[in-house]
């Protein structure tokens, strides 16, 4: 998604952050929103978690893009107004709730709470944008793109409540439409008949800012990889050879996982947003760029409670599958975010996901354990072949 910020000497809004040279800071109004997303990442990775095949994991893809919009446009609206300022904090606390309420009806979305989570993720959605064009004069520079943004909500409402209506089978087909809707209608500048469409290159946006929230929320979605070591041992029994083991390959791929992401400094990337001559629809790619990446640590998260629950079992099926695809979405989104952020391709993590394709292909014999840490090997060296501070 993209948003515009008015330039300096725009008409100006008690609630509108400033544009200068320094980007804006990350507030404690943020923080404490990220709070609701530990639990709702936790929901969406267990969803798949018991729910192993073809039919659960489009449905929990679904949850998690509809989890990362939430989220998306929320960073995108504090990244232009001030959190600090008390109505802005409102709306927050309100989306705050709102979320946390998706989170609890998530396990169930595509049976009995349908309904409940579509009208409070259609309200959240549509309610951020709605105060925003009502607060905002229809002069500033702000409200056509947020009139626009919020036309397309309203009309991806549509297919989320009627989603929730319908059966499980339609509410699918319903609620992927809805995501389309919000994904796609950025890449077109929100196009809406008599409102026009914006135009990312008049954008503006603070590229520090952007930039820490993401690696926030990775540090939020690793901590479910951390979570899925921790309790498995405090779950299990007695822990033996097989179990140390299983956590040895569980926590070592955390730190894989960490090492890559952080190893493209934050400078970097902030100053790929600024040099760019179109640091709007940059903005964009960052974000398309980490519901993948995230979407891969959770499918890792969900591969490592696998892992741990019975390390000796074989690794057939979606369970040999989960274990590889995870990993191999994150390595490729951090080819992609490295790219983005420096114009230089990671060759080793390149040959990494080619090396976890083909054992998701010819590992399925072999144990849980072994695979497991096969794959945390090769992210580990896919790591470890960059200079120090790079990928």
């Amino acid at each position: 998604m993209n948003q515009p910020i008015s330039r300096p000497g725009a008409v100006s809004h008690p609630f509108v952050r400033s544009v200068g040279p320094v980007s804006a800071r990350v507030t404690n109004e943020e923080l404490f929103f990220d709070l609701v997303y530990v639990f709702l990442v936790t929901q969406i990775s267990h969803g798949l978690l018991h729910h192993l095949g073809w039919l659960g994991a489009f449905q929990t893809l679904i949850l998690w893009f509809a989890a990362w919009l939430g989220w998306q446009y929320t960073g995108w609206v504090t990244n232009w107004f001030d959190p600090a300022h008390p109505a802005l904090r409102g709306v927050l606390f309100a989306t705050m709730a709102l979320a946390l309420l998706c989170g609890a009806a998530a396990p169930d979305a595509f049976g009995s709470r349908g309904l409940v989570f579509a009208l409070c993720f259609a309200a959240m959605q549509v309610g951020r944008s709605a105060f925003i064009v009502w607060r905002l004069p229809r002069t500033h520079p702000l409200a056509p793109n947020y009139r626009r943004i919020l036309g397309w909500g309203v009309i991806a409402a549509c297919f989320w409540v009627g989603g929730g209506l319908a059966d499980p089978q339609a509410r699918l087909v319903f609620w992927s439409l809805a995501v389309l809707c919000e994904y796609i209608s950025p890449m077109f500048g929100f196009w809406l008949p008599g409102l026009g469409r914006s135009q990312t290159a008049d954008w503006t946006i603070s590229g520090g800012h952007l930039v820490e929230r993401c690696q926030l929320f990775v540090i939020v979605a690793l901590g479910e990889t951390i979570m899925a070591s921790g309790l498995s041992m405090a779950e299990a029994e007695r822990w033996s050879g097989a179990e140390l083991a299983g956590f040895g390959a569980s926590f070592a791929c955390t730190i894989a996982m960490w090492w890559l992401y952080f190893g493209t400094s934050s400078e970097e990337a902030e100053h790929a947003i600024a040099r760019s001559s179109d640091p709007g629809r940059m903005g964009a790619y960052f974000h398309y760029l980490h519901a993948v990446l995230i979407g891969g640590i959770i499918v890792v998260a969900v591969g490592m409670d696998l892992l741990l629950e019975n390390p000796w079992d074989s690794a057939e099926g979606a369970r040999g599958l989960v274990m590889m695809v995870g990993p191999m979405l994150y390595l490729l989104a951090t080819v992609l975010y490295r790219w983005v952020a420096t114009r230089r391709i990671a060759g080793a993590q390149v040959a990494g996901a080619a090396a976890l394709a083909v054992l998701a292909c010819v590992g399925q014999s072999l144990p849980m354990l072994a695979l497991g840490w096969l794959g945390t090997a090769v992210l580990l060296c896919a790591s470890w072949r960059g200079r120090p501070g790079t990928l």
